[in-house]
């Protein structure tokens, strides 16, 4: 009777030892499956498979955790890559996200300089590590729901192409996570931190222009020029960017600018992004976007026409979530590096421009910060405006390591990229096992989640009700 009351007691006052202890259990023997998760990890690296053509990579994924006695549904949302994974049959519903899309281009050794690997992508945002990570903490807490008979369904998101392929987007449009509690989430970085969460809202499209071929001398004036049209437009858009908000990003690049010099170009494409933090702004620059390739082909006596490839959210923050997550990435901090690790480390700081070495944020926590800025975007964004959501960045590249470099992709393929992963899984899987010990935080969340979002709010995809663009890398 004695022992019974001490249990209510300790609960009451939320800290409950015996849940404390079964989480580090847990962790111990996540810990040693380091090396298991390490291997995942690289062999994903090795495949560098680029947005819905990560075919051997979610397969993997798919096998590990099917083996953990997880029930796969493939296929989700029309993507032939994505799939969901889950445990349990009743009881609050924890997700997991986990990405696995390299990026084309960015092909490098783990070497601490900078040589091509021979093939025709890298994971310069460690996807490779994101994926592996949430798989990892996936069947960690599964182990412990089912060692405590806890009431809880843990389910895993294996998100394709979300480097521009804006997979999420049609997950959330298909309701794939109307049903589900909290969703959890992280990246790989340069620091470990876990701050309120800021992404930049995204539109992305193709802008393809068709004109008429002729000789470049024989016949010019038979010829209208496509190439003509896209650097029309392209004049006219950097032209813009001295009236759209300062906090704007346009980027582009032309995919198709013609073959020979002497062949006046009849087709010619152009794939352009539009960021803000605020999806209303992003919405406004793409439309003026789009009256640029309106105006360039009319003055080029072309024609156009253009594809939406993504179209993202803001991320929406929730600090009810976020200080949980920070409390247990505190509780499980950093890690030090090997003399090797170091060595390779130091190299790479060097090609960074960096004149010392400082791993204060990879061996702890960076502080916690409610000011975060955006500069990238994700996919996530949408998740976290459909349920409550939280993430964090664990410490896979060197410090001072931008994303999506040869420098990120190198250290990514190290033991530094997998001791980064351990920690991010580990603080997910610490985390999951507190929302399912205590569901009264489920319950905050949910409420600040409401406030925060507004009881009018209405998701709609800024990519419109567009299938999947599955060719987007072709």
């Amino acid at each position: 009777m004695k022992t019974i009351y001490f249990l209510a007691l300790i609960t009451f006052f939320g800290f409950n030892v015996y849940a404390q202890e079964n989480t580090d259990k847990i962790l111990k023997q996540l810990d040693a499956k380091t090396s298991f998760y390490g291997d995942i990890a690289q062999t994903i690296w090795n495949y560098a498979e680029v947005g819905y053509q990560e075919e051997k990579s979610s397969a993997l994924l798919q096998k590990t955790l099917q083996d953990e006695g997880f029930s796969i549904e493939t296929g989700v949302a029309g993507i032939p890559t994505a799939f969901i994974a889950e445990y349990g049959s009743e009881g609050p519903i924890i997700a997991v996200l986990g990405e696995f899309d390299a990026l084309p281009g960015l092909s490098q050794q783990a070497i601490p300089v900078k040589k091509s690997d021979g093939k025709k992508a890298g994971h310069a945002c460690g996807h490779h590590l994101f994926g592996t990570a949430s798989t990892a903490a996936a069947i960690s807490v599964k182990n412990w729901l089912k060692d405590n008979k806890v009431k809880g369904r843990i389910r895993f998101y294996g998100c394709p192409a979300e480097e521009g392929g804006s997979a999420k987007v049609y997950m959330t449009r298909e309701g794939l996570f109307n049903d589900v509690d909290i969703v959890l989430h992280w990246h790989p970085g340069d620091k470990n931190a876990s701050n309120p969460g800021a992404a930049l809202a995204n539109k992305s499209a193709k802008f393809r222009f068709y004109g008429v071929s002729a000789h470049a001398a024989g016949a010019p004036e038979k010829g209208r020029s496509a190439l003509d049209a896209v650097e029309s437009m392209n004049y006219m858009v950097n032209m813009m960017r001295e009236h759209i908000p300062q906090e704007s990003r346009i980027h582009y690049v032309i995919t198709d600018g013609g073959r020979a010099p002497n062949v006046v170009p009849d087709y010619a494409e152009v794939y352009y992004y539009a960021r803000h933090n605020k999806r209303d702004v992003v919405i406004n620059i793409f439309d003026r976007i789009v009256n640029s390739a309106k105006g360039a082909a009319l003055g080029t006596d072309t024609t156009m026409e253009f594809e939406m490839i993504g179209g993202t959210h803001e991320l929406l923050p929730n600090l009810t979530l976020q200080k949980v997550m920070h409390k247990n990435l505190m509780a499980i901090s950093g890690f030090k590096y090997t003399e090797d690790e170091k060595l390779f480390a130091t190299k790479i700081s060097k090609s960074l421009g960096k004149k010392t070495l400082d791993t204060k944020y990879s061996e702890g926590v960076a502080p916690y910060k409610l000011n975060a800025r955006a500069y990238g975007s994700t996919d996530v964004g949408d998740v976290s405006f459909t349920v409550p959501t939280v993430g964090m960045s664990a410490a896979t590249w060197v410090p001072g390591t931008p994303a999506h470099s040869w420098q990120a992709v190198a250290a990514g393929g190290t033991s530094i990229g997998t001791k980064g992963m351990m920690v991010a899984a580990k603080t997910l899987t610490a985390t999951a096992i507190e929302l399912f010990s205590n569901t009264d935080i489920i319950r905050d969340a949910k409420a600040e989640f409401d406030k925060s979002r507004g009881t009018n709010f209405k998701y709609i995809p800024l990519l419109g009700d567009r299938a999947p663009a599955l060719n987007y890398r072709n």
